[in-house]
């Protein structure tokens, strides 16, 4: 069994990381990850980050607290390396097999597993969460959003300068559209993508983005 002392993360980016994993898994705490699977937490370890895990039913329930390193994979994709993990059969060497606060420890090698696809609601979770900062309130830019057609989000925009909403298309692709969402602020103003909304009686015009 190992005996941990109290985590002190004194490095910068482990503390990111850390931070962007509990954040990115808050949502778990009211759907299960996989069927039978709930989360139970993210606690933080050295180089690393630990996602607690109840699996089975309530009779038969076991706790095990999986390690990701910190440097192995990025925040996004921790709950597809989870949702692979707790679906399939995994072979665990002795090394990587620990105890932990009545948990079975089970440290992983990201490398060696495919991370199953985010589904289109984490996709879309993603994107909104992105635009809905905790600073937004009294001048909020996302005002609503709707998951329509094949993979696509409309996002309901509230321009800062002056009146009227913009419902903007993007695609719900694999990778997280940051470099989109950051844009879209100006994006919105550019008139090479504007067009009428004339089946939309949400907003005033849409901006097509499902091609940037």
């Amino acid at each position: 069994m190992t005996t941990l002392s109290a985590v002190d993360l004194t490095d910068p980016e482990d503390r990111e990381q850390q931070a962007d994993v509990t954040r990115r898994l808050l949502y778990f705490l009211n759907a299960p990850i996989v069927e039978y699977c709930r989360l139970r937490g993210v606690l933080p370890a050295p180089g690393a980050v630990r996602i607690a895990i109840r699996a089975g039913d309530d009779e038969n329930a076991r706790d095990f607290l999986y390690e990701i390193p910190n440097d192995a994979v990025t925040p996004y994709y921790v709950p597809g390396l989870l949702r692979t993990v707790l679906t399939g059969p995994q072979l665990h060497s002795s090394s990587d097999v620990d105890e932990v606060m009545g948990m079975a420890l089970i440290r992983l090698r990201p490398k060696e597993i495919t991370p199953d696809p985010e589904p289109e609601q984490g996709r879309a979770l993603t994107a909104v969460r992105a635009l809905s900062g905790p600073g937004d309130d009294e001048n909020p830019f996302l005002i609503g959003f709707l998951m329509h057609g094949d993979g696509l989000l409309r996002l309901y925009l509230q321009r800062t300068d002056r009146p009227g909403i913009v419902g903007a298309d993007i695609r719900l692709t694999e990778m997280p559209a940051t470099a989109l969402i950051a844009s879209l602020p100006s994006l919105v103003e550019e008139d090479q993508y504007r067009q009428p909304s004339p089946d939309d009686p949400h907003c005033d015009l849409l901006v097509d983005l499902t091609n940037w």
